[in-house]
């Protein structure tokens, strides 16, 4: 389709924004309409959607898109693409566990440091498994504490899990170490020999009717959630939906438990509940691994100094890796400002960090590979890798002249796997959840005080891919919302 033009658009009215063009380019009637409905300036967006395939397809939309806005969390997709090409998908952290005493006969009178890498953290179910390995090890009972050192406990596998899994373990209080996991379902998907997955749940309680609307082919991302709409009543279906290929093998893909009562209609997103204090959460794991804990959990923003001289030569040593997708995973699925700041300092490597200007090595270093890829220096301008920073800003058609890039690049499925997913999960879940580009797109948001952005992937009906850009800076940002949903819509209808 070409690009949408204003003859093809519905003339503004009198009182309408004046900018409603820009150079040869437009936006479709449809978006346009929602620009007049927000009532801010349409000189305030900026859009710009192309099609991933080809060396210069025609651009489906450009809207301003050689102005540079802010970019908000969007600017987590520039730290994410340069970790992949800079390290490459099988780059892994090594999160390091030691004890400060030999343990003798199953049982440590020290404590246990676990101290963290520097850009990755673990989620519940593998530091679950690591304390298990090191009860296998010989160490089962801790006298003093554990230690945590710069260490970051992400979400679970499934970040669109992580409130529930927050509601469930600590209903107003802290976790039951004995009861954490125990009482739910476990949602597992394999490949299947037809055209959907294979969906199991364990137990399967009578009465719990399983949905199965897992296709085959297209990733390994599979989602489960209680289905109030469809529920007579009664105890509502539970629903796994997503996309499985045949080398994802078998995954537990989510914990759930039976509702207690049907939920709430979907129409309103339920309020995220608080998340666990990490100390809390790390000695639940520890006691329900079958661990015993006689001190405390206690944590440590920085190395610390009386465990030095043990580190290189410690009595008792351990050790786990984390991949680099599952990082990616946890930064854009649930849009973790931390772990996107601290992978940006990742990437500045072993070059020494001036206390005033910590990110100066890592930022100068993904200003050459922005260069490698084609873009001028003022098309995107990185400063702490989050989107927080108010210098960073890129240009609508550089972001996706970036993502079509990454498309073709060989950690795209990676990439592709740890963006939101439009109506489903992450921090779409809400969003985008009744029409086209439901289930369709994958897009990484981005909210600040005066600005609202969506950039991605949409797949059309027409079967194609477009790499997406849309954004707004005002002082009434949150008008806009709107308006980029429609965008991506359109994009997915008529692309």
């Amino acid at each position: 389709m070409a690009v949408a033009t204003v003859a093809a658009a519905v003339a503004a009215p009198a009182a309408g924004p004046p900018d409603l063009a820009v150079g040869d380019a437009a936006l479709p009637s449809e978006v346009l309409a929602a620009v007049r409905a927000s009532g801010l300036p349409a000189g305030s967006f900026g859009f710009q959607a192309q099609p991933v395939d080809g060396s210069d397809p025609p651009v489906l939309a450009s809207w301003n898109a050689e102005q540079p806005f802010l970019m908000a969390s969007t600017a987590k997709i520039v730290t994410s693409l340069a970790a992949l090409d800079l390290l490459g998908s099988d780059h892994r952290w090594r999160t390091r566990a030691f004890a400060t005493t030999a343990p003798s006969g199953g049982r440590l009178d020290g404590d246990l440091v676990i101290a963290g890498a520097a850009g990755a953290g673990l989620a519940p179910d593998e530091l679950r498994r690591w304390f298990r390995q090191m009860h296998a090890d010989g160490l089962t009972v801790i006298r003093g504490r554990i230690v945590l050192e710069q260490f970051a406990l992400l979400h679970v596998q499934e970040p669109s899990q992580a409130p529930t899994t927050a509601a469930e373990a600590a209903p107003g209080g802290p976790p039951d170490a004995r009861t954490f996991t125990r009482g739910a379902l476990v949602v597992s998907v394999a490949p299947g020999g037809g055209a959907k997955a294979a969906v199991t749940l364990r137990p399967h309680p009578p009465g719990v009717v399983v949905l199965n609307d897992v296709a085959m082919g297209g990733g390994c991302g599979a989602y489960a959630r209680w289905d109030a709409a469809a529920a007579a009543g009664g105890t509502p279906p539970l629903r796994v939906a997503g996309r499985w290929g045949r080398d994802c093998g078998r995954r537990d893909v989510a914990f759930m438990r039976v509702p207690a009562a049907p939920r709430p209609s979907r129409a309103a997103a339920p309020a995220a509940p608080a998340p666990i204090a990490t100390p809390r959460l790390v000695a639940a794991l520890w006691s329900e691994s079958g661990g015993t804990l006689r001190g405390r959990v206690v944590e440590a923003e920085r190395r610390v100094p009386d465990y030095e001289a043990l580190r290189w030569a410690p009595p008792w040593a351990s050790q786990v890796s984390t991949p680099l997708p599952d990082v990616l995973r946890e930064i854009n699925k649930t849009s973790n400002n931390l772990a996107a700041r601290t992978l940006l300092l990742s990437l500045g490597g072993d070059a020494p960090r001036p206390p005033d200007d910590p990110y100066s090595g890592a930022r100068q270093r993904v200003s050459t590979w922005l260069r490698s890829r084609g873009l001028a220096d003022d098309d995107i301008r990185i400063d702490q890798g989050s989107g927080q920073s108010r210098l960073e800003r890129g240009k609508p058609r550089a972001m996706v002249q970036l993502l079509r890039l990454a498309w073709r690049s060989s950690g795209s499925r990676s990439f592709v796997e740890s963006l939101p997913i439009a109506g489903v999960d992450g921090t779409l879940a809400h969003r985008l959840r009744n029409g086209s580009a439901t289930g369709h797109a994958f897009l990484k948001t981005g909210t600040l005080r005066d600005t609202r952005a969506l950039a991605g992937y949409v797949r059309a009906r027409s079967g194609t891919v477009y790499a997406v850009a849309a954004v707004v800076n005002h002082g009434e940002a949150g008008r806009a919302t709107p308006v980029l949903d429609a965008f991506i819509e359109w994009v997915a209808q008529r692309g």
